[in-house]
């Protein structure tokens, strides 16, 4: 996968072409996953684009997106493979009204097969590999990591009873995580690593500009300085850039040109997501007096 970026300064424009904006060190993380074929680990807080990063690269490379969204109880046929009973019980039947013999092998064959995301990545077949996103993986049971080592180790899985199916071309594997719980070290040999940080002021005002077309450059300016602050208190669940998005949408949708206090009240259920998030923002208004009109 080498020859796809020439180096990371590729990467950033190529996903900059997809209306991705990437600093220096997250543009190096998924050019090496890229050039050493490697499964990345991508951690940070929730909504600083992890998730977005594999979308933008899969369109990038004009390949496919596999997603496989983790949660506690994830089990190996959910993600791996699994049989399809219905149509094995149907065979045993129609064989059985012919007085046909059905062994285990003709049960358990590739006829009988059902992909999952991670067998349908490995056997993905095109001229590109496919990207394959293990979505939050820290909301999976511990055991469930303990079903990936062979594969993020050597792309490959097996199936008792059809033997080990390794993928011709490695797929471009992304793992991302909250830290909602600490992850296997056996699971973090086998990956790059990479921390997102929430965008510095810069970057996150341009990703505004051009997620919201519509917002004019006082209140972009306004509301990245105001979200900054936010994030420095102490929060259930510091607004990420998705919900930053959101609310200057909502203001932009209001009409407003830069922050003023009553505005920001009605929106703010875009960007605090529980009641005591909601208290401390207000409160913050009120302290810095950063919109216009706010009580000092």
């Amino acid at each position: 996968m080498s020859h796809v970026f020439a180096d990371a300064a590729e990467v950033q424009r190529r996903l900059d072409e997809m209306d991705y904006l990437v600093d220096e060190g997250t543009a190096s993380a998924l050019f090496f996953a890229l050039t050493l074929g490697q499964p990345l680990l991508l951690e940070g807080e929730p909504g600083v684009g992890k998730t977005t990063a594999a979308k933008a690269l899969a369109r990038a490379l004009v390949t496919p997106l596999i997603r496989l969204q983790c949660y506690e109880g994830l089990t190996a046929s959910e993600a791996l493979y699994e049989w399809n009973y219905q149509r094995q019980l149907l065979a045993i039947r129609l064989a059985e009204s012919r007085r046909d013999n059905l062994t285990d092998a003709d049960l358990f064959s590739e006829a009988f097969l059902q992909e999952r995301p991670i067998l349908r990545a490995i056997r993905h077949s095109g001229p590109v590999p496919p990207v394959l996103l293990i979505d939050e993986i820290d909301r999976a049971d511990d055991e469930f990591e303990a079903l990936l080592f062979e594969f993020l180790g050597e792309a490959s899985i097996t199936i008792p009873e059809l033997g080990t199916f390794t993928a011709k071309r490695r797929p471009i594997v992304i793992l991302t995580s909250n830290r909602s719980r600490d992850l296997h070290d056996a699971l973090r040999r086998r990956c790059l690593y990479h921390w997102i940080d929430f965008p510095a002021a810069e970057r996150a005002a341009e990703i505004l500009r051009r997620s919201v077309p519509a917002a004019n450059e006082t209140l972009i300016r306004s509301a990245t300085e105001f979200v900054g602050r936010v994030r420095r208190l102490d929060l259930d669940k510091a607004p990420g850039m998705a919900e930053t998005i959101d609310w200057v949408s909502a203001l932009s949708a209001l009409g407003a040109t830069d922050l003023v206090r009553e505005d920001v009240v009605r929106t703010l259920s875009t960007i605090a997501k529980t009641p005591d998030d909601r208290d401390a923002i207000t409160g913050a208004l009120d302290q810095v007096g950063h919109a216009r009109g706010a009580t000092t």
